[in-house]
């Protein structure tokens, strides 16, 4: 856990000085677009994803408030991923040169940057490895763990029920399946005594044997953070 200063987190709020409003399966950002501006999500859940050549969709990332959207517009001129909302969202843009100056006079927060970079990165590391080498239960079961475990960090009084805020199509395209094989696999976890549905509502009922299902590993645990540079007051 880091402790921000009362210069943090103004230099923080000051990237979040506008807002925009998204309705659910509005664009914030089209793949390949001429971008300039990055995004601080305040509010909803928004996803990252890429047009494959055959025309289906992949999901790369799901995005919980606190997230930085469109980073990847710091390096390249057009976006390589579309943004959508997947929910009524608000986000806060800002230009580069708002980061740049944050990043000058707040070396912490540009080594939190980093760290959430790295996270990302691992992420998706693990979402590229769920692809190509694990089963479809396997990947229904993570991404169930994953979405409830980011949700709880937001809402420490969220337990073992959650509503999911997902289709079972969208599901499909972070996971490489069919809606319909979607479909199975929840069955097949309700089956088996892992989870039960109600309403739009997700349950674990024996989360252990669930995470070993899923080959689950949280890569928002045990994080190193010592090394992270002193505030500057």
């Amino acid at each position: 856990m880091v402790v921000l200063t009362e210069a943090e987190h103004r230099a923080l709020q000051r990237l979040e000085d506008r807002e925009r409003h998204l309705r659910r399966g509005a664009t914030l950002q089209r793949e390949n677009d001429r971008v300039a501006e990055m995004f601080v999500l305040r509010k909803g859940l928004m996803m990252s994803s890429v047009l494959l050549d055959d025309g289906s969709r992949q999901i790369l990332r799901i995005h919980f408030p606190g997230d930085l959207l469109a980073v990847s517009s710091l390096i390249y001129n057009d976006a390589p991923e579309t943004i959508t909302a997947l929910s009524d969202c608000t986000v806060a843009p800002f230009e580069r040169a708002a980061l740049s100056a944050l990043l000058v006079d707040h070396p912490r927060l540009a080594a939190l940057v980093l760290v959430y970079s790295q996270i990302e990165r691992v992420a998706l590391t693990d979402r590229l490895a769920a692809l190509g080498r694990t089963s479809a239960k396997a990947r229904v079961a993570a991404i169930l763990i994953e979405l409830r475990n980011r949700m709880r960090m937001l809402d420490k009084s969220i337990g073992e029920s959650f509503v999911l805020g997902l289709t079972q199509e969208e599901i499909g395209d972070a996971t490489g399946l069919t809606a319909v094989h979607v479909n199975r696999m929840l069955r097949q976890l309700e089956e088996e005594g892992l989870i039960a549905r109600e309403a739009g509502r997700v349950r674990f009922l024996n989360e252990r044997a669930l995470a070993r299902s899923a080959n689950f590993v949280d890569r928002y645990a045990g994080l190193d953070l010592g090394w992270l540079p002193p505030s500057r007051g």
